[in-house]
């Protein structure tokens, strides 16, 4: 759909990363990005165990800046080695390449079985509850988009496209319900949402809730 929370651009830029480890001990390495954004990055070929909510620095070329590690792959899945981060300071510049302009995420028609965005996208930090079909355990996490027709919540290990869900999304203190399905879904981020139904009430509620978050019209 957070992921996005801004466009990112695809580059293979090499940076320095340097900090402590998870067993307190400094590190250094030369890595490569996978891809970048103002708010974040993707990055490969990491050795060192580094600790999820971290801040580490990252130079590249003159540049240089801190972030927050907001996961790490799985040894032994095909995202070792890779780590996800969250700029510390996104107004700072720091990549060599062009960026696209931050903006609302909003929905264009897409290919086939793709989501088809009708709604404003806005930034969120509300809690979600996911009940996958098949599933009794219910998974927690965070949608960083909203809007009336989806969200898209971080997870490092996301579920797949196509499955159906129960979505309860915590706003104002509050929960709501929706049915949904996983329309987008990357390793290492998170899932991409559509709702498929929402009670009348529920709906007025979200959209209340929105427009008390934007000026846009819903």
């Amino acid at each position: 759909m957070g992921q996005r929370r801004e466009p990112r651009t695809q580059s293979r830029l090499p940076v320095r990363i340097f900090g402590t480890d998870q067993d307190g001990r400094p590190f250094s390495e030369n890595v490569f990005t996978v891809e970048v954004s103002r708010e974040g990055a993707r990055l490969e070929g990491v050795q060192a165990r580094v600790k999820v909510g971290e801040i580490i620095g990252l130079a590249h070329g003159p540049n240089k800046g801190r972030f927050r590690v907001k996961w790490t792959g799985q040894s032994g899945s095909s995202a070792q080695g890779q780590i996800g981060l969250q700029n510390v300071d996104p107004q700072k510049a720091l990549w060599s390449v062009a960026l696209p302009e931050a903006r609302v995420d909003s929905f264009g028609r897409q290919s086939k079985g793709a989501e088809r965005r009708l709604h404003p996208r806005l930034k969120s930090t509300s809690s979600v509850e996911l009940h996958p079909d098949g599933q009794t355990a219910p998974i927690w996490g965070k949608a960083s988009d909203l809007s009336l027709g989806g969200c898209f919540v971080e997870m490092p290990m996301p579920l797949k496209v196509g499955t159906s869900l129960k979505v309860g999304l915590w706003i104002k203190d509050s929960k709501l319900w929706a049915s949904g399905k996983v329309v987008n879904s990357r390793p290492g981020f998170g899932i991409g949402v559509q709702f498929t139904a929402m009670t009348p009430e529920d709906a007025d509620r979200l959209r209340s809730f929105l427009q008390s978050m934007s000026r846009l019209p819903l």
